[in-house]
């Protein structure tokens, strides 16, 4: 196994890459980024090559010497899924396997059907899941898996909703407000007394570059599960908005509801509308995760305060008039 400093990371342009890369500059690694059409060179702490998740040679060269790879990437607007998907992790497992290196995977809920909704979600709970990006994710996992016995090792960390300063495809920037407009409504997709997850970006990228610093310690297929910001009754993350926004331009917005029937008329055009609606179910019943392991690995959790993580990620995404930060890719 590989035991050096430098990481390579695919989509360190996108929401959960980006804050991965830097953090991981932060923590003293050597970070690489690949990425089409980049201007190569050193920017920010990281080493930008140029080249593309889909080519294998272009992805086993930039990851020569790496002891970790971040496996962030995903096609925008959840656009050719199927066929991107599978064979961009395919190539990242190609490139482990040659440097005996960590993989280190963003996971989510979509893997979980409503059968294992009854409780806390484990890290072993059954996952049946019911829609293709969810089949799709269960695939991931199972390559990862079978590729942890044969010279590659992997770490995934699920999470629930991602939200964060990045523009980038998550029901925060998509749905409950606009990236890049002043809040004036929040449109929130679940009902009132449905709980439901939420992870913020910093938060998970702070994780993951604590479990690589303890890596050696970790099974070679290690799998953790984050709390995040539990939102008890699904008014918690509307409220912290409405406060946020009001302190800071003192007009309060509404709460309304997410306009359902508007996806269901145009998701046969848009393929984004037509993935958001796929996800409708894990908004109709109590989704949260059990993080009982990874406190006890970690001793504890990366936890932002709420209202300081809305604050930052409204601002980050222009709500507030600031330069809207790039999307993700």
């Amino acid at each position: 196994m590989t035991r050096n400093g430098t990481v390579l990371v695919l989509g360190a342009t996108g929401g959960i890459g980006g804050e991965v890369a830097r953090q991981l500059v932060h923590a003293g690694w050597q970070v690489r980024a690949l990425k089409r059409g980049a201007t190569e060179g050193r920017r920010d702490g990281i080493t930008w090559l140029s080249g593309d998740a889909m080519d294998r040679q272009a992805v086993m060269d930039a990851a020569k010497g790496c002891s970790v790879i971040v496996h962030a990437v995903n096609p925008p607007g959840y656009r050719n899924w199927a066929q991107l998907v599978l064979p961009m992790l395919d190539n990242t497992i190609a490139a482990a396997k040659a440097e005996g290196a960590t993989i280190v995977l963003p996971g989510t809920v979509y893997n979980y059907g409503p059968d294992a909704f009854g409780e806390l979600l484990a890290e072993d709970s059954p996952q049946h899941p019911v829609t293709r990006k969810g089949a799709i994710r269960v695939e991931l996992e199972q390559r990862l898996e079978a590729a942890s016995r044969n010279g590659a090792r992997v770490l995934i960390v699920r999470a629930g909703d991602f939200f964060g300063p990045k523009a980038g495809n998550n029901w925060f920037s998509q749905g409950l407000v606009k990236a890049g407009l002043p809040v004036k409504a929040v449109s929130y997709p679940g009902r009132a007394d449905t709980a439901h997850q939420w992870s913020y970006l910093p938060d998970v990228a702070r994780t993951m570059v604590a479990l690589l610093g303890r890596r050696d310690r970790l099974e070679p297929f290690a799998c953790f599960h984050m709390a995040g910001h539990r939102d008890a009754d699904g008014t918690q993350m509307s409220g912290a908005i409405r406060k946020v926004v009001a302190r800071r331009t003192g007009t309060e917005p509404r709460v309304a509801a997410f306009p359902w029937w508007l996806l269901t008329l145009a998701s046969p055009f848009v393929t984004t509308l037509r993935e958001m609606r796929e996800m409708r179910y894990l908004w109709q019943t109590p989704v949260l995760m059990d993080n009982a392991k990874l406190v006890a690995f970690l001793g504890h959790e990366p936890h932002t305060p709420l209202e300081e993580a809305v604050e930052v990620s409204l601002e980050g995404l222009g709500c507030f008039g600031a330069a809207l930060a790039p999307a993700a890719a």
